[in-house]
This record gives structure tokens, C-alpha cells and sequence, in this order.
């Protein structure tokens, strides 16, 4: 009677790159193709309420990183377990208490830029981007893969708004990171040079004119139309 032997063969699955072009994409995309707030239209109202200066809106722009970070990584560990009836109160309470994390930070070693944000901070709760990309995206995927893509969005997100805050900041008070800008140069040219700042650039107004400018550079360099 012949013996018959059987191979096994291991199949050994390939472990998908750190930074995977796919993984690359989901930090990447949200910088210029699908960016939150000149694409997806969402996140307008920090924008424009907290861009004056650069140093508020860098500590903002910070906070939201962070916030959508660990919450994305928060609701990822917890998708199978999350009944769906409830899942949006969840994914609140979950920001909340990030939200509230940053704050109380912000009290203790910062108060100065605790009082100047004042509410803003709080209303990370309703950013629209947050809740998107928790609701897109972290309840459907794993830890790292919902880590990279918080951190993608929140990218694309602070650039857009630092930039805001860079000209606004330049023309509407002379300064960058509260630095005399315009006064360092007047004073190349001699005492009768003088730059003079733009008012409307403090106002929301030129939140806006700068916005729907960085909107149209960004949509004819990328070729995108509203559909």
C-alpha cells in the first residue's frame, strides 16, 4: 500500500509597508486634492475666526491635529464594539473629552492663548472635519491606517489656515508671529519709506478675499470642478 505524503505549503501573507503608496495617499491627498476646507468646503468657521495671527492659529492648528488624531485612533479600537444605534454620541464624547484635555492645558501653561481662542478651542467639537473623517473613515479601518488619516486631514487642514493667518497677519498688522515685518523693511528705505497695513485684512471679510484666493490657485493648479 503506497503512503501518500501531502505538502503543506505556508502561504505568508505580505505585510503591508509603514508608509505603503496607499498609506502615503491617505496623508498626502488631503493636502491638495482633497483637502477639507478649499475641497470638502468643511472647517470654514476657524478659518476665519481664529486667522489674525499666526501664533493662535499655529496653537489651534496644533490642537486639531492632535485632537483628530486620538480620536480617529479612539474610535478605530473601539469600531467593533461600538453599538451603531449610538455611535454618534460616542464619537462626541469622545472629542469632548480631547477637547477638553486640550483646554485644560491650554489654562494651565498657556493661559494668555487660552483667553485669546477663547471658545474656538471648545467648538473643535463641532469641527465638521473631526466628525467626518471618524464617521468616513476611523469606523471602518484599523488603528494605524485611522491614525494616518487623522493626521492627513488635520495637515491639510492647519496649512490652509496658517496661510490664511501668514497674510492677514503680513498686511492687516505689519508682522509675522508678531515680528515688525513691515517696520524692519520701511527701515531699509529710509524714515520717509513707510508700509502701510490693510484693515480689511483684520476683518473677516479678508479672511474671506484670502480664502477664496488660496480656493482658486489650488483648483486650477489641480484642474478640479464642482460637480
Amino acid at each position: 500500500m503506497s503512503a501518500e505524503t501531502a505538502e503543506k505549503v505556508n502561504v505568508v501573507k505580505e505585510v503591508e509597508p509603514l508608509l505603503s503608496k496607499r498609506r502615503k495617499k491617505l496623508i498626502t491627498d488631503p493636502l491638495v486634492d482633497d483637502n477639507p476646507i478649499t475641497i470638502q468646503v468643511l472647517g470654514i468657521c476657524s478659518a476665519l475666526a481664529v486667522t489674525t495671527q499666526m501664533q493662535p492659529t499655529l496653537v489651534m492648528a496644533l490642537s486639531v491635529i492632535f485632537v483628530m488624531v486620538m480620536a480617529n485612533l479612539t474610535i478605530s479600537l473601539l469600531r467593533n464594539t461600538i453599538p451603531t444605534r449610538v455611535r454618534i454620541i460616542v464619537q462626541l464624547a469622545v472629542v469632548a473629552s480631547l477637547v477638553t484635555l486640550v483646554n485644560e492645558i491650554l489654562k494651565a501653561f498657556a493661559f494668555d492663548m487660552y483667553k485669546e481662542l477663547s471658545v474656538f478651542v471648545g467648538l473643535i467639537i463641532t469641527n465638521c472635519i473631526v466628525m467626518g473623517r471618524l464617521e468616513a473613515y476611523a469606523l471602518g479601518n484599523k488603528p494605524y491606517d485611522s491614525i494616518l488619516d487623522g493626521f492627513g486631514s488635520a495637515l491639510g487642514y492647519s496649512w490652509i489656515i496658517l496661510a490664511v493667518a501668514f497674510f492677514r497677519e503680513l498686511w492687516g498688522s505689519g508682522s509675522v508671529f508678531g515680528v515688525p515685518v513691515f517696520d524692519a523693511v520701511s527701515g531699509l528705505f529710509g524714515e520717509n519709506f513707510n508700509l502701510a497695513t490693510n484693515g480689511l485684512m483684520v476683518s473677516p471679510v479678508g479672511a474671506f478675499i484670502i480664502l477664496g484666493l488660496i480656493i482658486w490657485v489650488q483648483r486650477t493648479k489641480t484642474g478640479y470642478v464642482e460637480h
